[in-house]
């Protein structure tokens, strides 16, 4: 039988197929994968009423150009950026210390230009002068509409001064409207990610033990991330907390002691490829209370009832009601964590759009097919021993029924009423 040449892979993005090159099989091209992702961009901006993008959000610019970065704590977008016109390939303003790597490596990448730490004004302003307003100047863009995602106020003074007829506009709507729906092969790699994330997290449980602290179990979930290739951690400090650091949260591993009947929370995920696959477990160290098994038995009833709701036409809202009705059954919808309980994910670690957030200004979003939810109800009670706090999370692509599930960690049975 004779088949069509350059023919999609059928299951591609349906499971980790291996993160290697190879020549046996396709696994989905990464490279293409980024060509297309800076298409959608150009058409959105195309259709839109900007005339370029100016972004320095690292999840932005990682999906417009590849560029997997040092990321420097406390710096996040004051080291990278990236110029787009609807018609021209991306340009790179790259941090001196991945510039010469950058010419080398990313060879795709046909313009880029060494910045600094965008953070000191006289630098902002060195930037903005000798290398940011030429750029605009040379593109066509000196009374450009500009959409920008994220920057320091010293850049916008510094902007308006040097550029007085650009006018800045909001460019990061336009990126997460983009982001939000996944290609199967943005679902491909995230399933890469939900395997390594899914290993941290069981390194993480075969840690927990009497006698260990939380920053043990962080550090064995670390070897993991690292060792298999992971980029980083869902979270920049991994949340390991133990028995009574969950009623309420202690959202960071501490120097605490696990003892014999602490529930133990892990959230610690990873990002693979540029993409991110959120994952959390609660355990039992030894045996568990009632009340420990009754708080557990609810939220994993409300997160498979959220996960259920997870289907096409339905919106966040809807998984939300889902969630906190599961809870309410159980006698427990009054103790959910003031936090929403569900949150996009993608090249974004947490994105719009948000499941169950509570404050002024919520959005209702339709949930369309390659969405992708990380779904995380949290339910804790006060004052029982060992602790009563108790979150589980998975990342879920939106289905035409239901949610299917990517990450596949198991449960603590011991834990089930």
């Amino acid at each position: 039988m004779r088949l069509p040449a350059g023919r999609a892979r059928a299951d591609l993005g349906a499971f980790g197929h291996g993160q290697f090159r190879t020549d046996y099989e396709d696994r989905g091209d990464l490279a293409a994968l980024r060509d297309k992702r800076v298409e959608r961009v150009q058409a959105a901006l195309t259709a839109s009423e900007l005339d370029c993008l100016l972004l320095w959000k690292d999840e932005n610019v990682r999906y417009l150009t590849g560029m997997r970065a040092q990321i420097i704590n406390g710096k996040s977008a004051l080291l990278n950026g990236v110029l787009l016109r609807p018609d021209a390939a991306p340009v790179l303003l790259c941090s001196g210390g991945d510039y010469q790597r950058a010419q080398a490596a990313m060879t795709w990448i046909e313009e880029l230009h060494p910045i600094p730490i965008l953070e000191a004004r006289g630098l902002v302003r060195g930037f903005v002068d000798e290398t940011l307003r030429p750029l605009l100047e040379r593109h066509g863009l000196r009374e450009a509409r500009v959409g920008i995602d994220e920057c320091s106020f010293i850049q916008v003074q510094e902007l308006a001064r040097a550029l007085p007829d650009v006018q800045l506009d909001d460019g990061d709507s336009l990126m997460q409207e983009c982001r939000r729906v996944k290609m199967v092969e943005e679902l491909a790699v995230m399933e890469e990610a939900a395997a390594i994330g899914e290993a941290v997290t069981c390194a993480a449980i075969a840690a927990v033990a009497p006698g260990v602290r939380e920053t043990d179990v962080a550090a064995q979930a670390m070897h993991a991330l690292y060792r298999l290739g992971g980029e980083m951690a869902h979270v920049a400090t991994p949340f390991v907390a133990s028995g009574e650091h969950m009623g309420p949260p202690t959202r960071l591993a501490t120097d605490k002691i696990i003892r014999e009947g602490d529930l133990v929370f892990i959230d610690i995920g990873a990002m693979w490829g540029g993409y991110f696959a959120d994952v959390a477990r609660t355990v039992i160290c030894g045996r568990p209370s009632r009340p420990q098994r009754e708080v557990y038995t609810a939220v994993h009833e409300a997160l498979h009832a959220g996960i259920d709701a997870m289907n096409a036409g339905n919106t966040n809202d809807d998984v939300a009601d889902a969630i906190v009705a599961a809870g309410r059954r159980r006698g427990l919808a009054d103790h959910f964590i003031t936090l929403f309980i569900g949150h996009g994910i993608g090249v974004g670690a947490n994105e719009p759009p948000y499941v169950g957030e509570r404050l002024p200004g919520a959005e209702t979003v339709a949930l369309e097919p390659g969405m992708t939810l990380a779904l995380e109800p949290l339910i804790w009670l006060p004052g029982v021993r060992g602790g009563a706090g108790v979150r589980l999370e998975d990342t879920i692509a939106v289905g035409e029924d239901g949610g299917r599930v990517i990450t596949r960690t198991a449960y603590d049975e011991r834990l089930l009423l």
